[in-house]
């Protein structure tokens, strides 16, 4: 592998999710590991919602100098969060029973500004923030030149309807920033900072990007938690409108990353110059692991059982561990290094290939792997950075294909499933449409 002169800069933005954005911090825990933080600089970070609050703990650590620190916060963070006392337990019992109630009666809905239970709600969760971030120490205003990390935590304020992006430059990180991001409407009373009354920004900019891009990352890894598809129709009130909001977060979040991606195509072309804009490759973690969210369903979401919880944290920690097993590997191919990328497959691993390369069949011999590593991915596949990838259960690559009898360069897409530490199965094939939303797993 070629030496690499300076850390890449990375910006993470989390998108929030309820109680299943505790997968998000499995995936930070692993990410803000030395072995990552030493190749990849964390300059920026964002959320909204549990999202906001998984990347201020991130955040936390990266600016006390201490990012594998990061693990001890959010794990600490979400076992206080969890229902572990009986009272909790039995007050966590009825939510989700109440949730899956609704979907076959009417249940009566009442106001959090009638509820004292929302009051107390709040404050407690102010309590488990301050008792984990040092607001006082570590609000500081920055004016960029510093070597901080940027944080951005989403809001929306209610009244005027405009979208509000707190950040750690402003000096505007304090637990009230937090709760307004985090504010769900619905179950918590709006939080007022300064002129304004915030809710939670899921349904503005979930996570925020824009914001983001001034710690002018080389790459962009979002942490999805609302899903792109949906296996069952939404029927119940509840699960119409958990999916409708779900939808709504994820149009701004998929906005602003076409508008980067189609940056990175006029970079490219060279139809955009200039020392304004820079390429930057957009990953995306996805959460799809977890059986036990999907068996809940959407009322999930609001589910603290200590054991769920420390299990979407599980999760989290094994999609990140295989994203970072594939960008060592992506490392190696593009380095064009047939050593290090033949020693990331496991011997067996299933092979498969349809249209545009020459189809492979699941049961064929492909006999040499080394042959076919050297024959494909050294010379006619080249992952292309202009478009975004994704690390869920595989991860999944767009790439340039150069046909080697016409010499034609078309757009597809390789996957790669892997299983400790090396690929089992790996598949070439053709992207789901020239969309920049859309995709089709291959594997």
């Amino acid at each position: 592998m070629s030496e690499q002169a300076e850390p890449i800069r990375v910006a993470i933005a989390c998108q929030g999710g309820g109680s299943h954005t505790a997968f998000t911090a499995g995936v930070l825990s692993r990410l803000l590991q030395a072995d990552v933080t030493q190749r990849y600089e964390i300059v920026g970070m964002s959320g909204t919602s549990g999202g906001a609050i998984c990347a201020l703990l991130g955040w936390a650590a990266l600016v006390d100098g201490s990012p594998e620190k990061a693990a001890e916060l959010l794990r600490g963070f979400w076992n206080d969060n969890s229902a572990s006392s009986i009272p909790d337990q039995f007050v966590n019992q009825m939510v989700l029973w109440g949730g899956q109630l609704a979907g076959y009666m009417a249940i009566p809905e009442v106001s959090p500004y009638d509820n004292p239970a929302a009051v107390f709600a709040m404050q407690r969760m102010r309590t488990m923030l301050e008792d984990w971030v040092d607001f006082e120490r570590l609000n500081q205003v920055d004016d960029g030149t510093s070597d901080r990390p940027l944080l951005i935590l989403g809001a929306v304020d209610v009244l005027s309807g405009v979208f509000k992006a707190f950040s750690s430059r402003d000096g505007e990180i304090t637990p009230d920033a937090v709760l307004a991001s985090a504010a769900l409407p619905g179950l918590f009373r709006s939080v007022a900072i300064g002129d304004g009354l915030y809710w939670d920004g899921l349904f503005s900019q979930n996570p925020p990007i824009h914001d983001l891009l001034a710690s002018r990352p080389d790459e962009l890894w979002v942490i999805q938690i609302n899903p792109q598809e949906r296996r069952t129709e939404p029927r119940s009130t509840h699960e119409i409108t958990d999916r409708r909001g779900e939808l709504a977060g994820n149009l701004s979040l998929y906005q602003e990353l076409h508008v980067i991606e189609k940056i990175d195509e006029l970079l490219e072309t060279g139809e955009l110059v200039g020392d304004r804009y820079k390429p930057i490759t957009v990953r995306v973690i996805e959460m799809t692991r977890s059986e036990n969210s999907r068996r809940l369903g959407t009322i999930s979401k609001l589910n603290r059982d200590p054991a769920f919880v420390r299990g979407l944290i599980t999760d989290g920690e094994a999609t990140a561990e295989d994203f970072v097993t594939a960008l060592r590997f992506e490392a190696a191919w593009r380095d064009r290094d047939l050593d290090a990328v033949s020693a990331f497959f496991a011997g067996p691993c299933a092979i498969v290939a349809h249209e545009p390369f020459p189809p492979i069949g699941p049961d064929a011999d492909t006999g040499d792997l080394r042959a076919f590593l050297a024959d494909k991915l050294a010379t006619e596949i080249e992952v292309d950075h202009t478009r975004r990838q994704y690390a869920g259960d595989e991860f999944i690559w767009r790439v340039n294909y150069t046909d080697p009898a016409s010499g034609e360069r078309r757009r597809a897409q390789a996957g790669a499933r892997f299983a400790g530490g090396q690929i089992v199965r790996f598949a070439l094939g053709p992207t789901g449409s020239e969309s920049a939303f859309d995709r089709r797993i291959v594997l």
